[in-house]
């Protein structure tokens, strides 16, 4: 009986995606069971809508108001959509876990791939620390509404500490609950994104006037100058439109993945910046005072939006479903830097490369990698103890980590054209313009989230995000100098020496 020509497909897939990694370098240690899908919700859920939007709601208020926070999300878009293309065509060719800093090896050379690949590390770090420590604040908004408690520096330290935990001991469930998290997230997303909207546009007897949501121009920052203004409200879109490189480092388990990460990488931005806008603009609306709303108790705007729209009740019940929404993401962004940290912890390039490359053999989890990456973010929260814009510092840190990251690899490929070969998925004659494109404006954004966001400039109001660069840059050059010769990312067709190891060293 013949095999029906689906069925041959399902079969082989794994085979092709197999002898791609052993092209590439590496031998098959992780399980592929993620489909195209769970690929793509994946990176729409480290992006989500309802997290780095409504994380930053309130900065954006602050920081040029409902004017700036329209238009720049309508302007920063179809950029990042470009980065992400770019990316996306580079990530079709060399689907890997390491992502960008394999891409960078093989465009430009082993210096561009450490500094890439320590650059990604901080964004992946950052974007932990950012996304759990909102969750925190969130969940401490609906504690307000519900019992009338009113968080600490201290509390939100710890309770950002549990969701840490949780996060970490969810991660080592294997590629199965990851599956099915990342597609319970997508559609939890666009569903709860769906509902908010409704309620908002339908529940409310007063809606704001479109020259409120389109014009209204908001400086509390201190700063005297509207377009730096402006140009700091930028970190809204940029920090809730990063994160689609988990398509890649997911690729080692994901089925057919030089097509299906690449599409995941441009498919989670797009659908992103339309739900996320959507979103936006139905909060815009539903705001009823103005000043209460900068000012809530809550200490969250989007939990004082939807007490004044929508009462108390539907107040609660949505901030539920953000939580949750969020819970699902920070999860997310914790699989996806653990993967980063396997990956570059199997070419050797971290200290103690040989503990962080284990992976279990139950699960095929690189368990000792996820509490790094818990670890590491917990202490990037640690100035919320005595700083007021920790929060806002910590998710430019994620930025500038990304960016930068995200920008080296397209730029390896426009200046060495011979280098690349395109892989199933590519721009054909578009590829160039848009990768010009996307390198402007990466260099554009780094600089920018590198300066102060709040006038005076005080302890307590410092933007340490060049400090952490700094700090991370300095770590990179100095293990460069000590730990370089273990630093091996295979050229082609030979499989890694640090995937050579025993079976009983990848046990943890």
């Amino acid at each position: 009986m013949r095999t029906p020509a689906r069925a041959r497909w399902q079969r082989s897939e794994p085979l092709d995606d197999e002898r791609t990694l052993k092209e590439l370098g590496y031998t098959q240690q992780l399980h592929r069971r993620m489909g195209a899908f769970g690929n793509f919700s994946a990176s729409l859920s480290v992006i989500s809508i309802m997290s780095g939007t409504l994380l930053l709601l309130g900065y954006g208020l602050n920081t040029g108001g409902p004017a700036v926070v329209v238009w720049g999300w309508l302007a920063v878009g179809p950029l990042v959509l470009c980065l992400a293309a770019a990316l996306a065509e580079i990530t079709s060719r060399y689907p890997t876990s390491g992502g960008l800093y394999y891409m960078a090896r093989r465009l430009g050379g082993e210096r561009w791939s450490w500094y890439t690949g320590w650059l990604n590390l901080l964004g992946l770090l950052g974007g932990i620390a950012a996304q759990d420590y909102g969750i925190a604040t969130f969940t401490a908004a609906w504690a307000n509404l519900q019992s009338g408690y009113v968080p600490t520096p201290g509390s939100l330290l710890v309770l950002y500490a549990v969701i840490l935990a949780l996060h970490g001991v969810l991660n080592l469930f294997g590629t199965r609950l990851m599956n099915l998290l990342t597609s319970l997230s997508a559609w939890w997303h666009v569903a709860g994104a769906v509902v908010i909207i409704g309620a908002l546009a339908l529940v409310p007897s007063h809606h704001q006037p479109a020259r409120f949501v389109f014009s209204e121009f908001t400086n509390n920052t201190g700063w005297s100058s509207p377009v730096y203004v402006v140009m700091l409200g930028m970190l809204l879109p940029c920090f809730a439109l990063a994160g689609y490189d988990t398509s890649a480092h997911l690729s080692e388990e994901t089925s057919g993945a030089s097509v299906a990460a690449a599409r995941g990488i441009v498919r989670s931005v797009a659908v992103s910046w339309i739900a996320g806008g959507a979103l936006l603009a139905a909060l815009l609306f539903g705001v009823q005072d103005y000043a209460a709303t900068l000012g809530s108790e809550t200490g969250v705007p989007v939990a004082q939006i939807f007490l004044d729209a929508l009462g108390t009740a539907a107040a609660k019940a949505l901030l539920l479903v953000i939580i949750v929404a969020q819970f699902l993401c920070g999860y997310t962004v914790t699989a996806s830097a653990s993967r980063m940290i396997y990956a570059f912890a199997r070419d050797g390039a971290l200290p103690g490369s040989a503990h962080w490359q284990k992976v279990s053999r139950r699960t095929a989890v690189p368990a000792n990698a996820v509490w790094l990456a818990v670890v590491v973010a917990f202490v990037l929260a640690l100035p919320s103890l005595y700083s007021a814009t920790a929060f806002s510092a910590v998710t430019a840190i994620s930025v500038v980590g990304f960016t930068p990251a995200y920008a080296i690899p397209v730029l390896l490929r426009l200046r060495h054209r011979d280098r690349f070969t395109p892989g199933p998925w590519h721009l054909g004659r578009w590829s160039r313009p848009i990768g010009w494109v996307a390198v402007l404006w990466a260099a554009g954004a780094t600089l920018l989230f590198l300066l102060p966001q709040s006038n005076p400039v005080t302890a307590t109001s410092f933007n340490y995000t060049p400090v952490a660069l700094l700090v991370a840059l300095i770590m990179a050059a100095l293990w460069w100098r000590v730990g370089r010769r273990s630093y091996g990312v295979p050229r082609s067709g030979t499989a890694n020496s640090h995937d050579q190891t025993e079976e009983a060293e990848n046990i943890v």
